[in-house]
């Protein structure tokens, strides 16, 4: 199984950090986020990783190179325009081949074991979702029930996307080149009954805000 790594973003909300750095470089107790997903993923037994880049990404070749220092074989998508989620993953999809692929937003930091996803899913996704943190509290984006995800449910029923899915190619049989979210998939496949999905109980933060990268810089610290 392959694996990409969304790296796209903008980082708006991190400035003054992201004016010079892309966000997957900003550091965590002195290493770049991006490094602790690559070692998770080499760890978990991935070899092929793909990530897409648009702002200031040419860091991110020059930093992170062909992926063999990391064990891994690194090829990437550059985008030239922002094309969200669904068109950043469908722009890749010649790179990620015709099988099920590992998806994790590379602004996220987590101890989830990857090696978990490494096996077949039921329907075009399986999404790995967790408690509706602080700053999403009365949300939440889907209902888990029996291992199925529902695009219903009242607020306090829902959980919170966490940026790590396994992906189908056919789940974008119908789209086109361009800009476009993912969501709308989902929830498509969600009413025939085809997204899976498992609640996550380990450490997981989105790394958004320059508050919740210091939360990442103090749960390492605890650690270690």
């Amino acid at each position: 199984m392959k694996a990409m790594i969304l790296a796209a973003g903008k980082g708006e909300r991190m400035r003054p950090l992201t004016l010079h750095t892309p966000k997957p470089l900003i550091r965590a107790a002195g290493t770049p986020l991006i490094d602790y997903h690559l070692h998770a993923l080499a760890a978990a037994g991935f070899k092929e990783v793909v990530i897409n880049h648009a702002w200031l990404g040419q860091q991110i070749e020059d930093y992170l190179g062909d992926g063999s220092r990391y064990g891994l074989s690194i090829a990437y998508s550059p985008e030239g325009e922002p094309l969200e989620t669904g068109g950043g993953i469908f722009r890749a999809l010649p790179l990620l081949g015709d099988e099920p692929f590992l998806v994790v937003n590379g602004d996220i930091w987590t101890d989830y074991d990857f090696a978990s996803l490494r096996r077949p899913i039921a329907g075009l996704a399986h999404l790995v979702m967790v408690d509706n943190p602080p700053h999403h509290p009365s949300g939440g984006d889907f209902n888990l029930l029996d291992g199925q995800l529902h695009d219903g449910g009242t607020a306090g029923e829902k959980l919170t996307y966490s940026g790590i899915s396994v992906l189908h190619p056919k789940l974008f049989a119908d789209c086109t080149d361009g800009a476009f979210k993912i969501a709308p998939l989902w929830r498509e496949a969600m009413a025939r009954g085809l997204v899976t999905g498992e609640h996550m109980r380990g450490h997981w933060i989105d790394v958004g805000t320059q508050e919740r990268l210091a939360q990442v810089e103090q749960l390492l610290k605890e650690r270690h």
